[in-house]
């Protein structure tokens, strides 16, 4: 397998569930040397109990080694630091105040190795008002704006179907991360790098929030309809539904075109696209009258040819097997030691010369506990002392 261009750095996996295993998953899919490192015992919270999580387990945690580590004993906690002599970062995403009870915070970190970069990962931030509270993903969805704009008028907050706050502040922290590398090549120092849900889900607010900032307007929900321009939004056909994204009135002249509604485009409630957004409910009524006379895919060929952003609304299955997914080749196979051939996420950046073509299975909980252990200087026998003793 060619080198990848991550393969020179060592990461210390202190993750969990979501948010920091979507930051360490970044370094380990380009070819760093990822070492997850992993509480002795069971962990109900991060070990796959059922189906369901035992596929996302495999997602999330491919291409790592797993070594198992007790670092509320001394002896653990010494060989983890003996780790980080040798390691470019430390990644965890545990409540702020853990990392110095444990005695693994940056400035203790650093003491060992200056180079060390740590990333942190939490729910609100490592200080502030809310710095002891449980961060979880639906928490920061409320906090951070979100809900109070997905999903219908008149229908209350609703959640997202994913989890935005912990996947976005796990790819916040991964380029903290990486930003934090390249300045260490000019400076030769490491440093503390944080992200958290709440910062990642106002980020991911975007132009939502600068209509507050700027306007001083709060948006509210609009379901499945463009918060600011019409005709945008999801339209009833005769055999599904269908996007259609007709922003800006070239957009709309297009479209109403296409689909035999010309007389839209000279109708002054929705002449303009002020007018248009005031006048959606009436705007919305008319195009959907005439789309749900066709099916979906009669309409996405006949817009298309015209140029009018459209698309058809599938399910995950669906989503799998679309073509242009599978030109991108989306899902990653790879062979499981029991299982045999399994699929999973792939990534979904495409580089010209760097491509990582053999993904590895998740590892089982302290699979690589020997081997790995040698590379820092530990031998089989100090291995098995370590485990008699509770340190592994």
């Amino acid at each position: 397998m060619p080198k990848l261009p991550l393969s020179r750095f060592t990461v210390l996996d202190l993750t969990r569930v979501r948010s920091g295993p979507a930051a360490v998953r970044q370094f380990a899919d380009w070819g760093a040397n990822v070492i997850k490192i992993e509480e002795p015992g069971d962990q109900p919270d991060d070990r796959p109990g059922g189906s369901s999580q035992f596929a996302d387990y495999q997602n999330t945690h491919r291409n790592k080694r797993s070594v198992t580590l007790n670092l509320k004993h001394s002896k653990g906690k010494a060989l983890f630091l003996k780790m980080v002599e040798q390691a470019d970062v430390v990644i965890e995403n545990y409540r702020p105040n853990v990392k110095f009870k444990l005695g693994i915070d940056y400035e203790s970190l650093r003491k060992v190795n200056k180079r060390i970069i740590l990333a942190s990962v939490s729910g609100f931030g490592q200080d502030g008002p809310y710095v002891d509270r449980p961060g979880l993903d639906q928490i920061a969805q409320g906090l951070g704006g979100i809900m109070s704009v997905t999903g219908e008028p008149g229908r209350g907050p609703m959640r997202a179907g994913i989890p935005v706050a912990d996947l976005s502040s796990g790819l916040f922290c991964a380029i903290g991360t990486l930003v934090a590398l390249l300045e260490r090549e000019e400076s030769g120092e490491g440093q503390w790098v944080q992200s958290s849900l709440l910062q990642s889900q106002v980020w991911m607010m975007d132009f939502q929030i600068m209509r507050w900032l700027m306007n001083k307007e709060i948006p509210g929900q609009s379901g499945n309809d463009h918060p600011t321009t019409a005709a945008t939004g999801v339209y009833p056909t005769a055999d599904g539904y269908i996007n259609l994204a007709a922003m800006g009135t070239e957009m709309f002249i297009k479209l109403v075109t296409a689909i035999g509604l010309p007389e839209l485009a000279e109708d002054p409630r929705f002449k303009l696209l002020k007018t248009r957004g005031q006048n959606r409910p009436a705007l919305n009524a008319a195009i959907a009258a005439r789309t749900k006379q066709e099916p979906t895919a009669d309409w996405i060929e006949l817009l298309n040819k015209a140029g009018v952003p459209c698309g058809s609304i599938k399910n995950v299955k669906e989503t799998m097997e679309d073509p242009q997914v599978v030109h991108l080749g989306m899902a990653k196979t790879l062979q499981h030691p029991s299982l045999g051939e399994i699929s999973v996420v792939n990534h979904p950046v495409i580089m010209s010369r760097s491509k990582r073509e053999v993904f590895t299975a998740a590892p089982d909980r302290g699979e690589h506990n020997k081997e790995v252990y040698a590379e820092f200087g530990v031998s089989a026998a100090e291995v098995d002392a370590l485990l008699q003793d509770g340190a592994v």
